[in-house]
């Protein structure tokens, strides 16, 4: 065995199942996913749901593609819900077969890496964006060339082409240089374009995913190769500007104007096969997300396919986890189609199994992968309001703020898309008799639409009022020999227990505080008047 292949397959041994370390590049990453029509019909996670979720972290830990390409497809697969758009079961053969088919893997990573660069994130350009257009002069360019060939080889037999080529020369160095600009944003990405052809060639080859679609893609491609070799020499000879035969090719491309016609004879093509480059880019990017998928399995210690079924039924989770917290806790649930409201101190665990819960609704809609022994849940779409802030740049308060998010929600319970609403202390940004009572109201509103809803509270008495509503769980904390230990597991009911005030006794705050506090709280608690 060639040792350059030995070193390949330890390398790809070694990284599959693994999280990347290599730099991320969102402004690339993101653009496939900006520059996509969002439709109705789709679900498209809100900037403010992924800010809750730590979307970008997330990101980096489930991504384990191979190419560029994969990256952009993996990122609009996470943003992007479409209940039409799940993992097959022919998929899911594939995802299976990866980590098996030791061969096969390999064969994959070697295909799939060649897009690995940079410039491969240019080629979902070539569909998304319109092709420049060639201006009204461009139809005199071949006669432009014809007579400048024809002055040239004049030169030999009449001195009066001496005073008529320098002025050609001038005119064509002219339009040389001002197509440079153009040609500059399709340099890049037209070799990578080929590359992806002859990937998608070699994938299809191995019967993985066959289509004919791709197959009529992958021939209509090929025709169009030959106008791109102007790009591929000039790629390459970009990168050695000092080699002669750089300069040899430039000076006749100027003289003839060769450029230009080749550059906007190729636009064309693109122009006429958008749709065809689109396909390409969707099967092999998606291959790479199903290789992502497969690796990412097989780095788990424990993972499950969801089970989908319908709203009634809720969410049921066995062994759920956040895949992002080390050595996190399982927890059970089961909402048997109701809501629920969660009820704890701060650090007790209400926020993070929220976004636990989140974060697998969002894998298992996206990737038929969660983390937990055994997760159901609907087809489902997610909105949140966990992580407010004030936005100073619009001089708006923190209340402000949330209440413009919630009332997006109530507009998108009264759909008939089935939501999944999480809340994270429900208009804390207020005082507390309005809060109850807003709360209480708006919660109530959001469950009478059939819609889930997933919120926490320190408000006992919101508990209260929505025991008939919804289920009560609750997250607690034990104090022993003068620390507070929290175990993260959740249970039913609601929160029985207040330690506030002792969590502040055992940091030492002074004893008239702490002696005030309680005098307080047991004439609140009897609902006396405050002295």
């Amino acid at each position: 065995m060639n040792i350059f292949k030995i070193k390949r397959e330890k390398k790809a041994k070694l990284q599959f199942g693994e999280p990347k370390s290599e730099p991320f590049l969102f402004d690339w990453i993101t653009e496939f996913y900006s520059k996509l029509p969002k439709l109705e019909s789709s679900h498209s996670l809100s900037d403010k749901v992924c800010n809750d979720l730590d979307f970008e972290e997330l990101f980096m830990f489930l991504d384990r593609t191979n190419s560029k390409i994969g990256q952009q497809y993996l990122y609009n697969q996470l943003r992007t819900h479409d209940e039409d758009d799940i993992i097959s079961q022919e998929e899911e053969n594939l995802i299976k077969k990866i980590p098996k088919d030791h061969q096969f893997r390999l064969f994959l990573e070697k295909h799939l890496s060649k897009l690995d660069q940079t410039e491969s994130f240019y080629i979902a350009k070539l569909f998304q964006d319109k092709p420049i257009e060639a201006p009204k002069w461009f139809k005199w360019l071949p006669l432009l060339s014809v007579i400048s060939l024809l002055s040239i080889i004049s030169l030999l037999f009449s001195t009066v082409m001496v005073y008529v080529v320098p002025a050609l020369v001038i005119l064509n160095m002219s339009i040389h240089y001002r197509n440079k600009n153009n040609l500059d944003h399709y340099i890049s990405s037209l070799p990578e374009l080929i590359k992806l052809q002859f990937i998608a060639k070699n994938i299809l080859e191995s019967d993985t995913l066959a289509s004919e679609k791709v197959r009529k893609s992958i021939a209509a491609i090929e025709k169009m190769k030959k106008h791109f070799y102007l790009f591929q020499m000039e790629s390459k000879l970009q990168s050695d500007v000092s080699n002669l035969s750089w300069g040899l090719v430039e000076i006749i491309k100027i003289l003839l104007v060769l450029e230009p016609i080749m550059f906007f004879k190729a636009l064309n093509q693109i122009k006429n096969n958008q749709h065809h480059i689109s396909n390409l880019f969707i099967f092999v990017s998606r291959i790479d997300m199903l290789y992502s998928i497969s690796s990412l399995r097989n780095g788990l210690e424990n993972y499950c396919l969801p089970n989908f079924s319908s709203p009634k039924d809720g969410i049921k989770a066995k062994g759920i986890y956040h895949p992002l917290i080390e050595n996190c806790v399982l927890n059970d649930i089961d909402t048997s189609g109701r809501s629920i409201l969660l009820t704890g101190s701060n650090m007790s665990g209400k926020t993070t199994f929220i976004r636990t819960i989140a974060v697998n609704v969002l894998t298992a809609m996206a990737l038929n992968t969660s983390f937990a022994n055994a997760f159901q849940l609907p087809k489902i779409r997610l909105m949140s309001a966990i992580r407010i802030s004030d936005d100073l740049l619009n001089e708006k308060s923190y209340y402000f703020e949330e209440v413009s998010t919630i009332k997006e929600m109530i507009r998108c319970s009264e759909s008939a898309y089935y939501h999944l609403f999480l809340l994270d202390e429900i208009f804390k940004g207020t005082n507390t008799v309005e809060r109850i009572s807003a709360g209480k109201a708006v919660l109530s509103y959001l469950v009478n639409h059939n819609n889930l809803v997933f919120v926490s509270t320190h408000d006992i008495e919101l508990a209260d009022l929505l025991k008939e509503e919804y289920t009560l769980y609750h997250f607690s904390e034990m104090i022993n020999d003068e620390e507070v230990d929290f175990d993260y597991k959740l249970k039913e009911g609601k929160l029985r227990t207040r330690n506030a005030i002792r969590i502040l006794d055992i940091n030492q705050y002074p004893k008239i505080i702490i002696e005030e506090a309680h005098k307080l709280a047991e004439q609140l608690d009897l609902k006396k008047p405050l002295q």
